[in-house]
């Protein structure tokens, strides 16, 4: 690292968790977020902020003037833009030497495995049972980690599925695909502004620590928030004996789907 990178990372290198080689790791790292909404908005700007080197956003929205109570990755000039440029815009901003490359599309399952391949890890930051269901499909396929998060109303939740593990459940284990749940938009049913960024900020501490190799993560562990009166509970998770998805050939869905939030 130059001198500029060294200061700009002072306080990571000092952790001595993280150190040089830590943070040289980040830099080398390469996180496909899904969703420039709500929660994508703090995990994309923590992990450009932290050095994580490559960031693929994905995300087919513009900017709208009722995303601008959450998404704070977007302002007001940028009302009618394409979401991922918008959020390119900011990242580089904030560390113009991070690499963001913006797919402005819902991307489709064919597509979600190709950049699940490129990458260490995976955020899905979407708002939908359609596209977490696809992002984990890639996941499990190319065993890659899943850092998944939602938050509707005043209720969040967020949990990781290491798929590197033969042990780690799915997010198919935990919310199997058979028509029981069903998407509650927030134009629908609202969310309260705050709590998409502490979801989403926890995404982003659970993405770094992954790519770091530190602490211990949540995979196996679902975090439940209750907004209200911030009340957190963990419910234990364990890999499902008869998924379909952890157990099976993953099928190949072609249909394109909406992301973010």
């Amino acid at each position: 690292m130059n001198d500029n990178q060294l200061l700009r990372y002072s306080r990571h290198i000092l952790l001595s968790q993280i150190d040089i080689e830590g943070q040289e790791k980040l830099n080398q790292s390469s996180v496909l977020i899904v969703g420039a909404g709500g929660l994508g908005s703090p995990v994309a700007m923590y992990l450009a902020a932290s050095g994580v080197g490559n960031l693929i956003i994905c995300d087919g929205d513009q900017v709208d003037l009722t995303n601008l109570q959450r998404q704070i990755i977007h302002n007001s000039d940028s009302i009618g833009q394409a979401k991922v440029l918008s959020a390119k815009q900011s990242l580089v901003k904030i560390n113009p030497e991070v690499n963001v490359i913006a797919i402005q599309e819902h991307v489709d399952a064919i597509k979600l495995r190709q950049l699940a391949a490129e990458v260490d890890a995976v955020v899905d930051a979407s708002d939908n049972f359609s596209t977490r269901y696809h992002v984990n499909y890639a996941c499990v396929l190319h065993k890659k980690p899943l850092i998944s998060g939602a938050a509707v109303r005043f209720d969040g939740q967020v949990s990781v599925f290491d798929l590197r593990y033969s042990n780690s459940p799915c997010y198919h284990c935990l919310y199997p695909a058979d028509g029981r749940h069903e998407d509650m938009p927030c134009a629908v049913m609202g969310v309260f502004s705050p709590l998409v960024g502490i979801i989403g900020c926890m995404q982003a501490a659970e993405t770094l620590k992954i790519l770091l190799n530190i602490g211990e993560s949540l995979n196996g562990r679902l975090l439940l928030l209750e907004g209200l009166t911030m009340n957190w509970r963990s419910i234990k998770l364990h890999k499902d004996p008869a998924c379909p998805v952890c157990y099976t050939t993953i099928p190949t869905p072609t249909y394109a789907v909406a992301i973010s939030r």
